[in-house]
């Protein structure tokens, strides 16, 4: 069963207010898509989800999902599996912490179609 093994615990990365994060835990995710346990370690560095600020756009999807968000951001900057697959581990981590199936696919396809320039 998907769940997270550890609890998501950040602290502000830079002392000032520009959305990065660092992890003060490690976050470990157990995942059935990909059939593994990931460890995102202490110390990583996120923006958590990366939405873009148009408000309407934002409102609809940020900051609604950071544990996947985390997730999400490591298998991007590591990249162990296929971003495919990364980017269906975003929408199986967010239905694990409760997000609505409708902003799940918001997500999902958000990253599937803007996502590609972040991978490289």
């Amino acid at each position: 069963m998907s769940r997270f093994l550890t609890r998501l615990v950040i602290e502000n990365a830079t002392g000032c207010d520009d959305g990065r994060w660092r992890l003060a835990a490690a976050l470990v995710y157990q995942s059935d898509v990909a059939d593994e346990v990931f460890l995102v370690p202490l110390g990583f560095i996120t923006d958590l989800a990366s939405v873009p600020r148009l408000p309407v756009v934002y409102w609809l999807t940020g900051g609604t999902s950071n544990e996947a968000a985390v997730v999400h951001d490591w298998l991007y900057t590591t990249q162990p599996v296929p971003r495919a697959l990364a980017d269906k581990v975003l929408r199986e981590a967010s239905a694990v912490t409760c997000v609505p199936a409708w902003r799940r696919w918001l997500m999902y396809w958000g990253v599937r179609l803007g996502g590609a320039s972040h991978w490289g």
